[in-house]
């Protein structure tokens, strides 16, 4: 799709892919939040997680083993990880092409991660001291 940012380094092999299938190609993330994050996305344009085929949703899946598996590897020290579809404006997505964010975690990169995804909503992290 013309304007996408995601189908133009697809079109023109403008970035490093460093993982593919029939369905899905992974790239790592221009802004990353932890040293190895990368996206799994989608070959078909496609807005919403929502509307993605079941193979499409199996193939990001494959590529998330597959970039654990390589970023082990590379960071030995990986402690723990994040997996996150934002789906929507209202949910914080800003490229509405649809893209898995695969994130490793490591000991001490935040004061404290209870709630994981939860810390998305502010005051909601902490759900077990209420």
């Amino acid at each position: 799709m013309i304007g996408c940012p995601f189908c133009e380094i697809l079109q023109n092999k403008s970035r490093e892919i460093i993982w593919e299938d029939g369905l899905s190609f992974a790239i790592r993330d221009a802004y990353p939040i932890s040293p190895g994050h990368t996206l799994i996305i989608p070959k078909r344009h496609v807005d919403s997680f929502w509307d993605c085929t079941q193979d499409e949703k199996m193939s990001l899946i494959s590529g998330a083993d597959w970039i654990k598996e390589d970023l082990q590897i590379s960071f030995p020290s990986v402690d723990g990880w994040n997996l996150g579809v934002n789906v929507g404006a209202a949910a914080g997505q800003s490229v509405f092409h649809v893209h898995l964010h695969v994130v490793p975690r490591f000991e001490g990169d935040v004061e404290d991660p209870t709630g994981g995804v939860r810390g998305s909503m502010p005051g909601e992290a902490n759900y077990h001291s209420a």
